[in-house]
Parts: structure tokens; sequence; C-alpha cells
């Protein structure tokens, strides 16, 4: 049952939860370990998790002797390759205890744009989840490029929970929930609920923050949570520290209503690259 509100989420059948690379990456690896005892509760109550993690490029960096995020394209691909081997096996051990096993989905934009690719990445995910796998996907850093990639896995985390059918997306931050400016400036306010079709221009979301270890902010979370919104997707955006609260329904975070009558998902067309926005 697709929840209208955040209290459903407990009793959605299929979720997909993502999390920044700033939240499970450096000094923040350890909190791999209380986001995974939430995905399990969620798990052991029958219901289907997706991860969409980043962390892949922030995870590598060490391995490379790399102190900030690298910004040409073949480094950024060698810490990928490097760091989504540690990244998976440190889920997979966290999950160990409750006897779940990760599923490792890598996708590109050229996957969701190509019928072909993108009914195979459907049919492959459908099946893990059916056989009770929780599958970890990320974007194929190894292989995409500058032109042609989703620019953020918010995005991406949309799109996979349109894939999929998704009944709730949650979109784990930095912060509990969005607010009207920036939190840090006067005047800042709370959003705990975004109306579908609301009017969001009065508010000041900021750009894409670029940080020493990964991309986002709250303006491509916004982008993000409408966009899996208008598939008739409720999506919570709160903190990564509150993500058992998040999936127990608990009053947190900014909620976006989805639209009660949803058309044909949008990942059935075209993907818009990161040229196309900057454009």
């Amino acid at each position: 049952m697709r929840p209208l509100e955040r209290d459903g989420i407990p009793a959605a059948r299929r979720v997909v939860v993502k999390v920044g690379s700033s939240s499970i990456s450096g000094d923040n690896a350890h909190k791999i370990g209380p986001l995974v005892d939430a995905l399990a509760a969620a798990h052991g109550r029958g219901t289907e998790v997706v991860l969409v993690s980043s962390g892949a490029i922030a995870t590598g960096m060490p391995y490379l002797l790399l102190d900030e995020r690298p910004s040409d394209l073949a480094t950024q691909q060698a810490a990928a390759a490097v760091g989504q081997n540690v990244l998976i096996y440190r889920y997979q051990e966290a999950l160990r205890p409750f006897r779940i096993v990760a599923g490792q989905v890598l996708l590109t934009a050229g996957d969701l744009e190509n019928p072909t690719h993108r009914s195979n990445a459907r049919r492959a995910m459908e099946r893990l989840l059916g056989l009770r796998i929780l599958p970890i996907v990320n974007e194929n850093d190894t292989v995409a490029t500058h032109e042609i990639r989703f620019g953020d896995n918010d995005r991406l985390a949309a799109m996979v929970a349109q894939l999929i059918g998704a009944d709730a997306l949650v979109l784990l931050s930095d912060i509990e929930c969005l607010y009207t400016r920036p939190p840090g400036e006067p005047g800042a306010e709370p959003i705990p609920r975004v109306a579908y079709g609301a009017d969001l221009h009065d508010f000041e979301f900021g750009s894409v923050v670029v940080n020493s270890v990964g991309t986002g902010g709250a303006a491509t979370k916004v982008s993000a949570a409408r966009l899996a919104a208008a598939s008739g997707i409720g999506v919570l955006v709160t903190s990564a520290d509150l993500v058992g609260a998040a999936l127990s329904g608990h009053e947190i975070g900014t909620w976006f209503q989805p639209n009660p009558e949803p058309t044909a998902p949008a990942a059935t067309g075209p993907v818009r690259t990161t040229a196309d926005r900057l454009g």
C-alpha cells in the first residue's frame, strides 16, 4: 500500500532508502551499523527494502592516498573501483548478524534510458527482492562520464523508486528536515510537509553543493522528491541519524505528498543528464 502520509511508511510493501557519501564514509563510516540496523528492522517486518548508497569514491579515496575528492574523471573512476568493493564489504558485514544478504546493483544513466537495459535492471531487482536479498544500488562511477550520468544519487534513488514501483522513498541527509532557506540563515523555518503540486518558488533551497566527499544538497533532494511524488511515491527527507524513526513512521523530516492520480512513471522516458540540467 502506498502511504499518503509518513505514518504509513511501516506498512509500505516496498521502500527505497538513499544515503549520501558524507553519512557513511570517512569519520562517519561507523554509521553504516545503525543504518543497517534500521534497514534490517524494516526487512524483518516484511518490507522489501532497496538501499541507494553513495560513497564509492569517498570510501576509495584513503586507499589512493587522496585527501579530497578528485576532480579528474580517471581518478574518480579509480577511486570508485576500489571504494565500491570496500563499501559493499562493510554493508555485508553489518548485515551478517541479521542473516541478510546484500546484492550489488550498479547503474548508469544509459541503463535507464535504453528500454532493454531498463527492463533487465527491473527484472534483476525484482528477482533479488523476491529472494529476500537487499539490493544496494549505486551509480556505476567506474564507467560513467561527466556528460552522461545521473549527477547525484538523490535523482538516481527517485528513478529506482519509479523503476521498481516503490511505495515510499526516504532521502537521508545531514539535517533533520528541509527549511524555507538555508538553516543557518535568519528566518529559516522547518518545512514539515509539502502538498503535491505546492508552489515552492518562495523557498530558497540553494544550489548543488559539492563537498570533500560527495555531491548533493537540499535542491537536489527537492528535485528528486518531486520527481518521485509525481509518480505517486511519497517521499520523506530527513537525517541519516533518524533513519530508524523514519522507517517507523515517526513525525519527523519533510514529507512530500504523492500524486493521488499518478500517470505512467517518468522512468519509461529519456534520462536527463548532468549537461541537460546545467544547460
